[in-house]
């Protein structure tokens, strides 16, 4: 298997011959076409004399260590393409998403792997090389013979990512659509690892990566990220992409956001907004950042105070997207006044016909809407409230403050 292996580093500089065997340039780079063939080189750039010629992979007869033979000499003038990878240019010492380790990578070398295809050879990138035998290779590349090179790499470990788990990153968004290199990996990541591969890369590439990915995917990964770094994120992005990503994050985290952007860029943003988020997130950031108004969520379960357990679960089936984080249900009386809090475990121990009034908490801690956030903390660490309701002048019940939120209040501190 060995032997049919070849790296970049010994690809670049091979001889080409005709099918004489007479040396007619060397191979200066080689490239991909992914709309055609993800894997597959396409073409070998050759510069031989005054010119650049390319080579077509169905042209070549033999790949090996010592030269690459054609059996077709049909060589053409080398013109850029939009839709081509080349593996020197675009892919060397270019970072790279590895999405199984979850980071952000610099390529050293390339390995492909040699495979016969109707009679004749084909190169196909088998992984991208980033350890220190790639580096090895580097150092010594054009130094020792390839075959020596190989025999002295051997006792260092290889450390590679293989070519289906990389992700490229290019500043230009349309560059990597054109590319059409997937971003299924990225959107399967917790949003948490995304953010910590956006924030080790450099403006240009998080732009791309964000604009590129799902809104909703975009959303998660941006809420984990530094605030710093999220408002230079949106602040790049189109109006329209941006009020994508807005309108699918907790409003209380949007309007954190948009408060911290220029007034400009937020009215740009929300003319491209749906009404309703648009309308939650304009009354969020009436309230200032450092109150209960300004730390509250307005997505809350609210039932009347005569409902049953029958009705909090239809409720429920009707609130799935809150369902990951939603730990109590709020009764209101006929003024949306708050008057209990239950606690969702409650639900699946009872009958569907049990009154939720008969399962609410003794008490119900709450806040007004200009409580400081001082006092909130203090009431969260008192009482061990994983949700504390938020009410206005009238007891009328506007928001939630969760755990996670104070957990950031904390981590700012």
């Amino acid at each position: 298997m060995a032997e049919r292996l070849l790296y970049l580093t010994e690809l670049v500089g091979l001889k080409v011959r005709d099918r004489r065997g007479r040396t007619i340039g060397r191979i200066r780079d080689a490239a991909l076409v992914p709309l055609i063939d993800p894997s597959r080189v396409d073409r070998f750039l050759v510069g031989g004399g005054w010119a650049w010629l390319t080579v077509r992979h169905e042209h070549v007869e033999t790949i090996a260590l010592d030269g690459l033979r054609l059996r077709e000499e049909i060589l053409t003038p080398y013109h850029d393409d939009e839709y081509m990878l080349r593996v020197v240019r675009d892919l060397l010492d270019q970072q790279i998403i590895d999405a199984q380790g979850r980071k952000v990578v610099r390529v050293t070398d390339i390995t492909f792997e040699i495979r016969s295809a109707g009679g004749h050879d084909e190169l196909h990138i088998l992984e991208v090389d980033i350890g220190l035998r790639s580096v090895f290779r580097r150092l010594f590349q054009g130094v020792l013979p390839p075959r020596w090179i190989r025999r002295l790499q051997a006792p260092i470990p290889p450390h590679s990512i293989p070519w289906q788990f990389c992700n490229i990153v290019e500043p230009d968004p349309q560059r990597r659509l054109r590319l059409n290199i997937t971003n299924e990996l990225l959107e399967k990541m917790h949003p948490a690892d995304l953010a910590d591969i956006v924030e080790e890369l450099g403006p240009e590439e998080r732009e791309a990566i964000i604009a590129s990915i799902d809104s909703e995917v975009a959303a998660e990964a941006l809420s984990e990220v530094e605030p710093e770094i999220q408002t230079s994120i949106l602040e790049a992005l189109e109006p329209e992409k941006a009020a994508e990503i807005v309108e699918e994050m907790a409003p209380d985290e949007a309007a954190d956001l948009l408060g911290e952007l220029a007034e400009a860029k937020t009215e740009e943003i929300f003319e491209e907004m749906e009404t309703e988020p648009k309308a939650e997130v304009r009354e969020l950031l009436e309230f200032a950042e450092d109150t209960a108004g300004g730390l509250m969520d307005t997505r809350f379960v609210a039932l009347h105070e005569s409902a049953t357990v029958a009705d909090a679960f239809a409720a429920l089936r009707g609130n799935e997207e809150l369902l990951e984080t939603l730990n109590t249900l709020f009764l209101i009386d006929g003024e949306e006044r708050l008057v209990g809090a239950v606690p969702l475990g409650r639900l699946f121990v009872a009958s569907a016909s049990t009154p939720l009034r008969e399962l609410a908490a003794p008490t119900t801690i709450s806040v007004s809407v200009s409580e400081r956030q001082k006092r909130i903390v203090e009431l969260f660490d008192k009482y061990n409230l994983l949700t504390l309701p938020v009410v206005d002048e009238e007891g009328k019940l506007e928001g939630v403050i969760t755990a996670d939120d104070i957990i950031s209040v904390l981590r700012e501190r």
